[in-house]
């Protein structure tokens, strides 16, 4: 069983991502204690559960705990373990201080004893900040807008994401600094996020959404292939197997329309299906690619809609000694700056193997 408690009836009244998030309080145990209420999504191929699934349930969770006059602003989370989809999560909040401007909650997410993820908050009372304040934000780029009907979520699983994404063009691709290259994507929750849920549905879902391809835009910015089925023996793929699979029985024209596909993707997927040997000049393989810390800055928390699209941009400083650094900016349609994220991760080539 993946749940704690068996999972009621979905609510249709509720959006998908809401559905996904609902937590239970175990309030008989004790009454800052929750457990996930539905089963948790393992991608196929992946470590573990989603990340963004422990980042969201974590907000929600600390959000029960909070004042409705007060508001997330900030949230600097760790993933410790791999989170198993097989085994229930526990939520434990600890209401570390609730002041009069601001409030700090600690959530720990276990399974079997162990904690498997910890994030910290910070929550901030609504307009107390002052008449006066000091302003400014980074404009939104001009960028194409997002085409109804695209969805490129639907090729990564059978499993029906609770979110869209479109996925745009690299900008600066053909630069050898990668650095300077910018990742775009746009992403809304599924469906119609239910009055009841609040602004705070609203900001678990950004905070769900955020993890979408964070960390995976330091192998787009190195063109570094992501879709290899070598593996070592008992160890699973850090990518989704069945993707390359579907991609290769795509023509040119079917891959260019995937926005996800990249055009250094689509040279080498070309070069497998003509049988040309690429053994010895392959593009650098990815090994391993998981995110170790995520950090969440909200802006104008309760002015956005999550089921409205959301634009993203990502761009990495640095990358080294196995891992690296992404930032992301999100922002709602009409341009207004609602979340500034970082994230970490541990990203590994894969060593001395054969590669496609």
């Amino acid at each position: 069983m993946v749940t704690l408690i068996r999972p009621p009836p979905v609510d249709s009244s509720q959006s998908a991502i809401e559905n996904v998030l609902e937590l239970t309080q175990l309030s008989d145990i004790d009454p800052d204690l929750f457990t996930n209420t539905r089963p948790l999504w393992h991608p196929p191929g992946a470590r573990g559960i989603f990340g963004g699934a422990a980042i969201a349930q974590t907000l929600s969770a600390a959000q029960k705990t909070i004042d409705p006059e007060f508001t997330v602003h900030s949230m600097h989370c760790y993933f410790v373990l791999a989170g198993n989809a097989d085994i229930p999560i526990i939520y434990h909040v600890e209401r570390v201080r609730s002041g009069k401007s601001f409030a700090t909650r600690t959530v720990q997410a276990r399974q079997r004893g162990k904690v498997i993820f910890t994030t910290t908050m910070s929550f901030v009372r609504q307009n107390s900040g002052g008449q006066q304040k000091v302003e400014h934000a980074h404009p939104m780029p001009d960028v194409p807008g997002p085409v109804e009907g695209k969805d490129d979520m639907e090729l990564h699983s059978d499993v029906r994401s609770p979110f869209q994404s479109q996925r745009m063009a690299i900008e600066n691709d053909d630069s050898d600094q990668p650095h300077i290259k910018k990742c775009r994507q746009w992403v809304k929750a599924r469906g119609t996020i239910s009055p009841a849920g609040g602004h705070e549905a609203h900001l678990s879902a950004i905070a769900y959404m955020s993890d979408s391809y964070f960390i995976g835009t330091i192998a787009r910015a190195h063109k570094l292939w992501r879709y290899s089925t070598q593996r070592k023996s008992n160890a699973k793929s850090s990518i989704d197997e069945d993707v390359l699979k579907k991609l290769l029985a795509m023509d040119d024209a079917e891959l260019k329309r995937q926005e996800f596909v990249d055009e250094a993707d689509i040279q080498h997927i070309r070069r497998i299906k003509n049988g040309e040997d690429i053994s010895k000049d392959a593009p650098p393989e990815i090994g391993m690619m998981v995110s170790l810390d995520h950090t969440i800055h909200f802006h104008n928390p309760r002015s956005f809609r999550a089921d409205e699209w959301i634009f993203t941009e990502m761009e990495t400083p640095w990358s080294g000694d196995g891992r690296g650094l992404v930032y992301q900016k999100m922002y709602t349609q009409d341009g207004t700056l609602i979340a500034s994220c970082v994230q970490e991760g541990v990203v590994r080539l894969r060593q001395n193997e054969s590669r496609l």
